[in-house]
């Protein structure tokens, strides 16, 4: 098989303790309805997240198929709660509805398509929106486990107006403030520091920014940055920005838009082994819009996360 030189091994990925252990500082485990969970890949972060004493589980989904899969990895769930279910639509609508009716705390993809998921997450028959905008988060951390970046909105808002922007700001503050990470660095993305008419993405980053140290108490905030001057404290100082508040130590990006949210987070972890947790918030209940595609640390971070910002 043909290997790309530029992605890492992807088995290298590890949950940093750091999160694991800020979750457990909960001291009652989460309950955490899965949504059609069919396959050992989608359940075994949800069985790492058990060991680690974050979750009490609820299946929802064939359960014929949830039980083989949990014998096969050994995980006895004779005492939790499997609501039978043979198709993915339902299974999305149930578990938005036992989170959405206050039974679970957490609402949890599982092997369903994140179209199918979502359109179960923002349904008003399952009674889990709120007047809060739907934002998303990935925090990232590196492939040593030590703290990371958060990186918005990279699945869910295509093209998020001003309006939404702000939100995402103050989410990801608040998020920051959760993590311990104050008081927070946040930098506005673009493909430049300089503000130019026929760069919409740097007036606007401009203008949040203002807006943002105008309104956000106990943040730090900065753009337009490009990438290397968010990263890099060596480019800050050679671009003369040694002294902005935010630039080369960055803890939370506001993209423009989805395309460069979406391509800088894979970029995270298919180059450098970043660990994706990835949570919506905006609901009532913490969502985790985790893909079939990730690793297992990737799904236990993620719970881990939204054990914290519950």
């Amino acid at each position: 098989m043909f290997k790309n030189p530029f992605i890492t091994d992807q088995s290298k990925v590890i949950a940093p303790s750091f999160l694991l252990n800020l979750a457990k500082k909960n001291k009652k485990r989460a309950k955490v309805a899965i949504a059609y969970s069919q396959s050992a890949s989608s359940i075994i972060g949800a069985k790492q997240a058990y060991d680690e004493g974050l979750i009490e589980p609820v299946f929802v989904g064939n359960k014929s198929i949830v039980e083989r899969e949990t014998n096969l990895l050994k995980w006895d769930i004779s005492n939790y709660r499997i609501v039978e279910v043979d198709n993915e639509e339902e299974a999305g609508d149930i578990a938005a509805s036992i989170c959405g009716n206050g039974e679970a705390e957490i609402l949890m993809k599982g092997d369903l398509h994140s179209d199918v998921f979502m359109r179960s997450v923002i349904s008003r028959k399952n009674n889990l929106r709120t007047k809060n905008k739907i934002v998303h988060q990935f925090y990232i951390t590196p492939k040593n486990g030590g703290k990371g970046i958060i990186i918005s909105d990279a699945a869910v808002n295509i093209k998020p107006s001003e309006s939404t922007l702000k939100t995402i700001t103050e989410q990801i503050c608040n998020s920051l403030t959760k993590l311990n990470q104050t008081p927070p660095k946040i930098a506005f993305l673009s493909a430049s520091e300089t503000v130019m008419e026929n760069m919409e993405s740097t007036m606007m980053a401009n203008k949040l920014r203002n807006w943002a140290s105008d309104n956000i108490k106990n943040a730090s905030f900065s753009g337009p940055l490009a990438l290397d001057l968010i990263l890099s404290k060596e480019a800050a100082i050679k671009k003369g920005l040694e002294d902005d508040p935010v630039a080369g130590q960055a803890e939370g990006i506001i993209v423009p838009e989805i395309v460069s949210g979406n391509t800088l987070y894979k970029s995270l972890v298919y180059f450098a082994s970043g660990c994706a947790a990835g949570i919506v918030l905006g609901a009532k209940v913490p969502v985790l819009l985790t893909s079939r595609a990730d690793p297992p640390p990737a799904r236990l971070s993620s719970i881990a996360l939204a054990s914290i910002l519950k």
